[in-house]
């Protein structure tokens, strides 16, 4: 099986952010979460942050962002119809592929209908409540991994982030991503 990371690995950029972004033409009333948004991304690139304190800042804000549209569902296919030549052309899914993702199901649920993945570890918002449940963020990643699939070997994992050493290390073969150049690292 292959597992892939995300954003800035098989999507170019970071996929919360770009529909952050997006929300913001929908409905300008969420600019004001646009703080909260930047300084967890770059505290999450940097490194920086712990799980809880991500946790915290996420379930903090979600509920009220998330009741700020209509529908929630239309807005997601919205912005994958503009956004999914972002998929960068080396990816190619197949059947048996996994994606890892710190970013929400809400999001990636539609994407990976779109491309056929049927095998998806990522933040996960009741969508009835619209609380967060899991953060797939650091080490989360790894234990959701195992807990997902137990009995599953990983061929190939590619990342851009070494913050995924435990995913590398648990690889066949581990790939680093950087724009549209793969490099084996193990």
């Amino acid at each position: 099986m292959r597992v892939f990371d995300f954003d800035n690995t098989i999507y170019n950029g970071e996929s919360v952010f770009d529909f952050y972004l997006f929300s913001i033409k929908k409905n300008p009333k969420v600019i004001k979460y646009l703080f909260v948004v930047v300084y967890n991304l770059l505290k999450y690139k940097a490194g920086k942050t712990t799980m809880a304190d991500l946790e915290e800042a996420v379930k903090k804000y979600a509920i009220d962002y998330l009741t700020a549209f209509d529908s929630y569902d239309e807005l997601v296919n919205e912005f994958w119809d503009s956004h999914i030549h972002k998929i960068k052309k080396w990816y190619k899914p197949q059947s048996d592929d996994v994606i890892m993702t710190a970013s929400l199901n809400l999001i990636m649920d539609e994407l990976c209908r779109r491309l056929g993945v049927k095998k998806l570890v990522c933040t996960t918002v009741n969508r009835e409540t619209l609380e967060v449940e899991y953060i797939n963020f650091g080490k989360n990643k790894f234990d959701a991994f195992r807990e997902k699939f137990p009995d599953e070997s990983i061929e190939e994992f590619y990342t851009d982030n070494i913050a995924d050493i435990p995913m590398i290390e648990a690889a066949e073969k581990g790939y680093i991503v950087s724009g549209n150049k793969i490099k084996q690292v193990k």
